[in-house]
C-alpha cells in the first residue's frame, strides 16, 4: 500500500469538501474511495476535537478575565482604605 503525504491527504479531502465526488476524485487520484472516505472523515473528526477545545479555551478565557476584574475592583476598595 502507497504511503502519501500529508499535503496531498488534504488537497484529496479540500477537493471532497469542495463537492467533487469521491468517484470521481477516486479516478482522478489512483486512490480507492474507502481510503478517501477514511481520510474525509479523520479530517472531519479532527475539525471537530479542535472546535470543542477552541471553545473550550473560550470559556476559560472569559473565566479568567472576569478573575482579573474582580481582583482589580477589590485592589481598588482595599487601596482607598489605607
Amino acid at each position: 500500500m502507497p504511503k502519501y503525504d500529508i499535503e496531498f491527504k488534504q488537497n484529496a479531502v479540500k477537493k471532497i469538501l469542495d463537492n467533487q465526488s469521491v468517484a470521481s476524485l477516486s479516478r482522478e487520484l489512483g486512490v480507492s474511495e474507502s481510503v478517501l472516505h477514511k481520510w474525509r472523515k479523520a479530517k472531519l473528526e479532527t475539525s471537530s476535537d479542535l472546535e470543542k477545545e477552541n471553545l473550550e479555551l473560550k470559556k476559560q478565557l472569559r473565566e479568567v478575565e472576569m478573575e482579573r476584574d474582580i481582583l482589580k475592583k477589590a485592589a481598588l476598595i482595599f487601596g482607598r482604605g489605607s
